[in-house]
């Protein structure tokens, strides 16, 4: 298979197109998108099916907006569930359990798109290219909410096909060939990089760290990185870490280890969890390196604070306009938001706090004034937050929030509710 695929590249650049195989499969002219795709569907040899799969991505990549909302209905409808088929086998499987009535049950019970997923998934690239494809569809499924269907199937492949079993952690660090890096300073979704003197400022350092998750089908393509600085304290601010003027740290005098932005790079795999793995692991292994680290702990971002303030307390939004104030005022609000405020499903509203206690992470500290940067106000007043990592009982409190959905807290942070 892997010899087929690198064969693509040079039958394309050769007129596969003209041979007899294309001639058969193609025709004299142009076929449309869903034609290459039922033909795919019923092809059994590897050879046309690369084919296929090659010629069906580049006729995805000529669509425009309406045809390729068209493309995904028809994926959505007609490479869909047989419902009449599957009922007539679930009930010839009720009656008679045989491994063969099992197996054609199971094989009914699978949407036809995900077997053209996986067809695709042949072509050179192909993974990268599906990943794309979902990127697309989930900037339609909030105004054709039916399509979700599809994202179900995509959701379902990638969650098989980027499997932790599958994933490459890799540090990352300023001699990584600057094609990755690149990637690294487009990616960064929390404290953005304006330079590559920034990027250095990073990576270089002997207190500074960075590592990343890649998978061998897309190996130049990190999915999740997480930048890591080695202190002797918990920062109260972002600027402890990122100020250009500060003093490098020897690690071995290191009693902290602060995850301090954890970006996920491929919209295209939302849903499909890495962050929670690459924390745990990156943890162990700086203990590993450095067996004076005492704590694990981040300082995170508040993304949905002063949104939630405006929507329930205006007086106070009002009130506390630019981040710059006392933190008497501020930091009792943000225990609300943290420990009272909560989704449908009882969890608490904020993205990030929900990643983290789903990590099985501890809510330790609140701090006001911590982010003055623009994007810092506007999202949190200036808010950021401590959670601490505590590899004994990461597991112990993971079981809880998953239950329970009980956030685990400091007494510090729970003294700041209003009585």
């Amino acid at each position: 298979m892997s010899l087929l695929q690198d064969l693509i590249p040079n039958l394309r650049q050769s007129g596969w197109r003209t041979s007899a195989l294309g001639r058969r499969l193609f025709g004299p002219g142009e076929r449309d998108i869903l034609e290459l795709c039922r033909m795919m569907m019923d092809s059994d040899g590897e050879y046309s099916s690369l084919v296929l799969a090659e010629r069906i991505f580049d006729a995805y990549g000529e669509l425009d907006d309406e045809k390729r909302l068209a493309f995904f209905h028809a994926l959505n409808d007609e490479f869909d569930l047989d419902i009449e088929g599957l009922q007539s086998l679930a009930g010839e499987y009720a009656n008679e359990p045989t491994p063969d009535r099992f197996r054609a049950l199971g094989a009914a019970a699978e949407p036809r798109r995900q077997e053209l997923f996986r067809r695709l998934n042949l072509a050179p690239g192909g993974t990268r290219r599906l990943v794309r494809m979902r990127e697309d569809l989930l900037e339609l499924v909030r105004a054709h909410p039916m399509l979700r269907r599809v994202d179900i199937d995509f959701r379902h492949l990638f969650a098989s096909w980027f499997n932790r079993g599958f994933l490459v952690m890799q540090p990352v660090d300023w001699t990584t060939p600057a094609h990755i890096l690149e990637k690294i300073i487009a990616y960064e979704a929390v404290h953005e990089i304006r330079s590559w003197e920034e990027l250095r400022r990073r990576l270089e350092p002997s207190d500074r760290y960075c590592f990343a998750f890649f998978h061998p089908a897309m190996e130049d393509e990190p999915l999740v990185f997480v930048e890591v600085a080695l202190t002797d304290h918990m920062p109260a601010r972002i600027d402890e870490i990122l100020d250009r003027e500060r003093e490098e740290l020897d690690p071995d005098e290191a009693s902290c280890a602060v995850f301090y932005s954890i970006s996920n790079c491929h919209r295209g795999l939302a849903g499909v969890s890495f962050g929670n793995f690459l924390i745990k692991q990156v943890a162990t292994r700086l203990k590993q390196s450095f067996p004076e680290l005492r704590s694990f702990v981040t300082i995170s971002p508040a993304p949905g604070f002063r949104r939630w303030l405006s929507s329930t307390e205006e007086d106070a939004a009002r009130a506390l306009p630019d981040g710059n104030t006392d933190a008497d005022d501020l930091l009792p609000l943000a225990a609300r938001y943290y420990l009272e405020a909560k989704s449908p499903s009882g969890e608490p509203l904020d993205p990030v706090a929900r990643f983290h206690l789903r990590n099985g992470a501890e809510l330790a500290r609140l701090n006001a004034g911590a982010d003055l940067s623009d994007k810092g106000r506007e999202q949190s007043l200036g808010l950021m937050v401590n959670y601490v990592y505590d590899l004994a009982r990461v597991e112990e409190n993971h079981e809880n929030y998953m239950k329970h959905h009980k956030v685990v807290c400091s007494s510090a942070v729970r003294k700041l509710l209003p009585t």
